[in-house]
Protein backbone atom coordinates (compact mmCIF):
# COMPACT_ATOMS: atom_id res chain seq x y z
CA UNK A 1 0.00 0.00 0.00
CA UNK A 2 3.12 2.32 1.07
CA UNK A 3 4.53 1.79 -2.28
CA UNK A 4 1.49 2.31 -4.15
CA UNK A 5 0.96 5.19 -3.04
CA UNK A 6 4.58 6.34 -2.80
CA UNK A 7 4.68 5.87 -6.79
CA UNK A 8 1.34 7.13 -7.60
CA UNK A 9 2.11 10.62 -5.45
CA UNK A 10 4.05 12.29 -7.89
CA UNK A 11 0.87 11.97 -10.85
CA UNK A 12 -1.10 13.22 -7.96
CA UNK A 13 1.46 16.19 -7.37
CA UNK A 14 1.56 16.88 -11.18
CA UNK A 15 -2.17 16.42 -11.22
CA UNK A 16 -2.69 19.07 -8.16
CA UNK A 17 -0.56 21.71 -9.64
CA UNK A 18 -1.90 21.31 -13.45
CA UNK A 19 -5.56 22.14 -11.56
CA UNK A 20 -4.19 25.00 -9.60
CA UNK A 21 -3.23 26.47 -12.67
CA UNK A 22 -6.59 26.04 -14.50
CA UNK A 23 -7.88 27.51 -11.43
CA UNK A 24 -5.58 30.13 -11.22
CA UNK A 25 -6.40 30.88 -15.40
CA UNK A 26 -9.79 31.03 -14.56
CA UNK A 27 -9.79 33.33 -11.70
CA UNK A 28 -7.46 35.35 -13.44
CA UNK A 29 -9.65 35.75 -16.71
CA UNK A 30 -13.19 36.42 -14.58
CA UNK A 31 -11.38 39.20 -12.72
CA UNK A 32 -10.27 40.73 -16.27
CA UNK A 33 -13.48 40.41 -18.25
CA UNK A 34 -15.70 42.13 -15.54
CA UNK A 35 -14.74 42.84 -12.08
CA UNK A 36 -18.11 43.86 -10.48
CA UNK A 37 -19.99 40.61 -11.75
CA UNK A 38 -17.16 38.55 -11.72
CA UNK A 39 -15.67 39.21 -7.64
CA UNK A 40 -17.79 36.10 -6.52
CA UNK A 41 -16.36 33.78 -8.95
CA UNK A 42 -12.76 35.69 -8.89
CA UNK A 43 -12.87 34.42 -5.23
CA UNK A 44 -13.89 31.35 -5.51
CA UNK A 45 -11.15 30.30 -8.14
CA UNK A 46 -8.66 31.66 -6.59
CA UNK A 47 -9.48 30.18 -2.91
CA UNK A 48 -9.72 27.02 -4.54
CA UNK A 49 -6.41 27.80 -6.29
CA UNK A 50 -5.34 28.16 -2.70
CA UNK A 51 -6.60 24.96 -1.34
CA UNK A 52 -5.42 22.90 -4.39
CA UNK A 53 -1.96 24.39 -3.82
CA UNK A 54 -2.27 23.35 0.16
CA UNK A 55 -3.20 19.95 -0.82
CA UNK A 56 -0.01 19.87 -3.27
CA UNK A 57 2.08 21.36 -0.37
CA UNK A 58 0.80 18.25 1.99
CA UNK A 59 1.04 15.71 -0.51
CA UNK A 60 4.87 16.86 -1.39
CA UNK A 61 6.17 16.51 1.94
CA UNK A 62 3.94 12.97 1.87
CA UNK A 63 6.15 11.74 -0.79
CA UNK A 64 9.07 13.17 0.12
CA UNK A 65 8.83 11.11 3.60
CA UNK A 66 7.76 7.87 2.31
CA UNK A 67 10.73 7.99 0.25
CA UNK A 68 12.64 8.71 3.46
CA UNK A 69 11.46 5.93 5.34
CA UNK A 70 11.97 3.56 2.29
CA UNK A 71 15.64 4.39 2.73
CA UNK A 72 15.52 5.94 -0.91
CA UNK A 73 16.85 9.46 -2.03
CA UNK A 74 14.69 11.81 -1.38
CA UNK A 75 14.73 13.65 -4.27
CA UNK A 76 14.84 11.85 -7.57
CA UNK A 77 17.71 12.22 -10.04
CA UNK A 78 17.17 13.80 -13.57
CA UNK A 79 18.33 11.03 -16.02
CA UNK A 80 18.44 13.63 -19.04
CA UNK A 81 21.36 14.52 -20.57
CA UNK A 82 22.89 17.09 -23.03
CA UNK A 83 20.90 20.24 -23.44
CA UNK A 84 18.04 19.21 -21.22
CA UNK A 85 20.30 19.27 -18.28
CA UNK A 86 20.64 23.05 -19.12
CA UNK A 87 17.45 23.64 -19.75
CA UNK A 88 15.63 21.15 -16.46
CA UNK A 89 18.32 22.33 -14.27
CA UNK A 90 17.64 26.49 -14.43
CA UNK A 91 13.95 25.83 -14.38
CA UNK A 92 14.32 23.77 -11.21
CA UNK A 93 15.91 26.21 -9.51
CA UNK A 94 13.55 28.96 -10.53
CA UNK A 95 10.62 26.59 -9.36
CA UNK A 96 12.00 25.73 -5.98
CA UNK A 97 13.17 29.39 -5.45
CA UNK A 98 9.98 30.88 -6.21
CA UNK A 99 7.69 28.27 -4.51
CA UNK A 100 9.53 29.55 -1.30
CA UNK A 101 8.38 33.12 -1.93
CA UNK A 102 5.18 32.49 -3.36
CA UNK A 103 3.57 31.04 -0.11
CA UNK A 104 3.90 34.52 2.09
CA UNK A 105 3.15 36.81 -1.21
CA UNK A 106 0.32 34.23 -1.55
CA UNK A 107 -0.93 35.24 2.25
CA UNK A 108 -0.36 38.71 1.81
CA UNK A 109 -2.45 39.05 -1.34
CA UNK A 110 -5.10 37.36 -0.07
CA UNK A 111 -5.49 39.02 3.46
CA UNK A 112 -5.67 42.45 1.97
CA UNK A 113 -8.76 40.65 -0.38
CA UNK A 114 -10.21 39.25 2.54
CA UNK A 115 -10.00 42.66 4.66
CA UNK A 116 -11.58 44.63 1.58
CA UNK A 117 -8.13 46.45 0.19
CA UNK A 118 -8.82 45.61 -2.89
CA UNK A 119 -6.17 47.99 -3.87
CA UNK A 120 -3.61 46.98 -2.03
CA UNK A 121 -5.36 43.16 -2.75
CA UNK A 122 -4.23 44.60 -6.73
CA UNK A 123 -1.28 45.81 -6.47
CA UNK A 124 -0.13 42.03 -4.80
CA UNK A 125 -1.67 40.45 -7.14
CA UNK A 126 0.63 41.66 -9.97
CA UNK A 127 3.41 39.96 -8.54
CA UNK A 128 1.70 36.76 -7.12
CA UNK A 129 -0.19 35.35 -9.65
CA UNK A 130 2.28 35.53 -12.43
CA UNK A 131 4.89 34.14 -9.69
CA UNK A 132 2.14 31.59 -8.29
CA UNK A 133 1.01 30.89 -12.10
CA UNK A 134 4.93 30.09 -12.72
CA UNK A 135 5.64 28.38 -9.72
CA UNK A 136 2.55 25.88 -10.66
CA UNK A 137 3.19 25.48 -14.12
CA UNK A 138 6.91 24.61 -13.75
CA UNK A 139 5.67 21.90 -11.42
CA UNK A 140 3.99 20.01 -13.76
CA UNK A 141 6.90 20.65 -16.11
CA UNK A 142 9.11 19.00 -13.31
CA UNK A 143 7.42 15.91 -12.98
CA UNK A 144 7.18 15.44 -17.21
CA UNK A 145 11.00 15.78 -16.83
CA UNK A 146 11.60 13.55 -13.96
CA UNK A 147 8.39 10.79 -14.47
CA UNK A 148 7.63 10.93 -18.13
CA UNK A 149 10.40 11.92 -20.90
CA UNK A 150 13.36 10.80 -18.93
CA UNK A 151 12.12 8.06 -16.22
CA UNK A 152 14.75 6.97 -13.84
CA UNK A 153 16.61 3.91 -14.67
Amino acid sequence: MTSDLLHALPAINASLNGLATLLLTVGFVLIKLDREKNMKAHRAMMLSAFTVSVVFLICYLLHKGLRAGAGEAVNTSFAGEGIWRWIYYPMLISHVLLAMVIVPLIFVTLWHAFKGRYQKHQKWAKWTFPLWYYVSVTGVLVYFFLYQWFPPA
